[in-house]
C-alpha cells in the first residue's frame, strides 16, 4: 500500500503542519501507545499475583523490554535515514503485536522477560519512525508545536490504554489483557502503512549515538525518573493505601498531559527550550518527593498533577532541540540517540527503583527518583552553556559543526 507522500521530499519547509500524513501517523501513534497504555496497571499485577515476583521482578519485567530497544534504536535510526520511517513504523507495530500476544501462553518470569525483549525490538523501531516522521513533516519553526501534538496521541493511548485494561482484567481475565493489547499494536501496523518514507540518506561512518542528541538526551533520562516509578509502582503502592483501582489516576495523568499539550501546544518554541525543560523538572522533581513524603491517596492525585505538567513540557523542548542540531540527513539517528535515554530510564531506572522497593518501599523509590531528577538542574545549565540559544525560535537555529557535546 502506498501514498503520494512516499516518494515526496520531506515537506519541512511548508508552513502547513497538520496534514492527513500526519494525522495517520498519529492515529499509528495512538493505536500503539493504548496497547502499552494497558499493560500499566495490569503487567506488575500480573508478576506479582500470577507468577509471584517482588519488587525487583516487577522493576526487571517492566523494563526489560527498555533493554532491547535501548541496544537497537541507535541501528534502527540509521535504518531509518537509509530506507525510510515507514519500515520503521510497520515493522516495530507488528512485533509488538506478535510478543505482546504471546505473554497469553506465559508460566514463568524467565518467558516473560524474554518476550519483553522482543517487544523492546519492535519499541526501538516504531518510535523512532513514527517521531522523526512527524519531524520531517513539521516547518522547522515549529517542530516543538509538531511534538507536542504529536504526543497527544501517545497521551491518549496512555490514558485510555489503563481504563480498558482494568476493565477487561474484571471481565476476563489477563489473557485477554495480553490479545485486547496485541490487537491494538496490529492496529498501529495498519495506520502504519500510511506512513511518509521521508528524506533517504546514505548511512554515515562516524559514531552509532549522535551528538547532537547526547545533552537533551540526559536530562531526559533525569526527569524521566520520577515518571518511571510512578508508572511502574503506583499500581503496588495504590493498594496498600486504598486506591484499589488506579485507572482513573493514570487516566487524570494522561488527560491532564492531553490539555497541557493541547491548549500550550506552542509553549516549548515560545518559552525556549531553557525555561520550558527547567519547570518541566522542576514539576518532576516535585512529584517524586511528593510520592516518597506523604502517604496518602491525596499524596498521589497531587504528584499526579506535578507529574503530568513535567512531563507536558520536557519532552517537546528537549525533543526538538535534539532534532535542530542534526542535520537533515541524520534525523532518524539524532532521534535514535535520544530515545535511547526513554529506554536507559525504564531499563535501567526500573530495576533500580525496584531494588529500592525491596529494601525499603515503593514510597522509598519515589523519593530517590525525585532526588536524582534533581541532578538534571546542573545538567540543564552545563546544557545551556553548550547549546547557546535560549528563546522562543531562537532555540532553533543550528548549531555550529564545531559545537562541543553537552550534558
Amino acid at each position: 500500500m502506498t501514498s503520494p507522500a512516499e516518494t515526496t521530499p520531506s515537506p519541512g519547509g511548508s508552513e502547513r503542519l497538520v496534514t492527513l500524513p500526519f494525522l495517520l501517523v498519529t492515529a499509528s501513534t495512538f493505536a500503539y501507545f493504548t496497547a502499552l497504555g494497558i499493560m500499566l496497571p495490569t503487567l506488575p499485577r500480573y508478576v506479582e499475583d500470577e507468577l509471584g515476583g517482588g519488587g525487583t521482578a516487577v522493576g526487571v519485567v517492566v523494563g526489560a523490554f527498555a533493554v532491547s530497544a535501548a541496544l537497537l534504536r541507535p541501528w534502527v535510526g540509521r535504518l531509518g535515514d537509509r530506507h525510510g520511517r515507514k519500515i520503521l513504523v510497520v515493522g516495530g507495530s507488528a512485533v509488538v503485536a506478535v510478543s505482546v500476544a504471546g505473554y497469553a501462553l506465559t508460566t514463568n518470569l524467565v518467558v516473560l522477560v524474554a518476550l519483553r525483549l522482543l517487544t523492546g525490538v519492535g519499541e526501538a523501531a516504531m518510535w523512532v519512525g513514527a517521531a522523526t516522521a512527524v519531524q520531517d513533516m513539521a516547518p522547522p519553526d515549529r517542530r516543538g508545536e509538531a511534538a507536542s501534538y504529536f504526543s497527544v496521541a501517545l497521551y491518549a493511548g496512555i490514558a485510555m490504554g489503563p481504563a480498558l485494561g482494568e476493565v477487561v482484567l474484571q471481565a476476563r481475565g489477563f489473557d485477554e489483557v495480553w490479545l485486547v493489547a496485541a490487537g491494538c499494536a496490529a492496529l498501529a501496523t495498519v495506520f502504519g502503512l500510511w506512513t511518509p518514507v521521508g528524506t533517504r540518506s546514505e548511512p554515515t561512518r562516524g559514531p552509532l549515538l549522535h551528538r547532537a542528541a547526547l545533552g537533551p538526551g540526559f536530562v531526559l533520562f533525569l526527569g524521566l525518573l520520577p515518571f518511571v516509578g510512578f508508572s511502574s509502582f503506583i499500581a503496588l503502592y495504590g493498594d496498600e493505601i486504598g486506591l484499589d483501582d488506579i485507572g482513573p489516576v493514570f487516566f487524570a495523568y494522561a488527560g491532564l498531559v492531553l490539555v497541557i499539550r493541547v491548549v500550550g501546544a506552542r509553549l516549548p518554541d515560545r518559552l525556549g527550550w531553557h525555561r520550558a525543560s527547567t519547570a518541566a523538572l522542576t514539576a518532576l522533581v516535585t512529584g517524586g518527593l511528593v510520592l516518597g513524603l506523604w502517604h496518602a491517596a491525596a499524596g498521589v492525585w497531587v504528584a499526579t498533577v506535578a507529574l503530568a505538567i513535567g512531563m507536558s513540557l520536557l519532552f517537546p523542548a528537549l525533543f526538538s532541540l535534539a532534532v535542530t542540531r542534526a542535520p537533515e540527513e541524520e534525523r532518524s539517528q539524532a532521534v535514535g540517540t535520544f530515545s535511547v535515554f526513554f529506554d536507559l530510564a525504564s531499563g535501567v531506572g526500573a530495576p533500580l527503583l525496584g531494588l529500592v522497593v525491596s529494601l525499603s518501599s515503593e514510597q522509598g523509590a519515589f523519593l530517590v527518583s525525585g532526588l536524582v531528577a534533581a541532578i538534571g538542574f546542573y545538567a540543564i545549565s552545563r546544557l545551556r552553556t553548550g547549546a547557546g540559544a535560549d528563546e522562543g525560535v531562537a532555540a532553533h537555529v543550528p548549531l555550529p559543526p564545531d559545537e562541543p557535546a553537552a550534558g
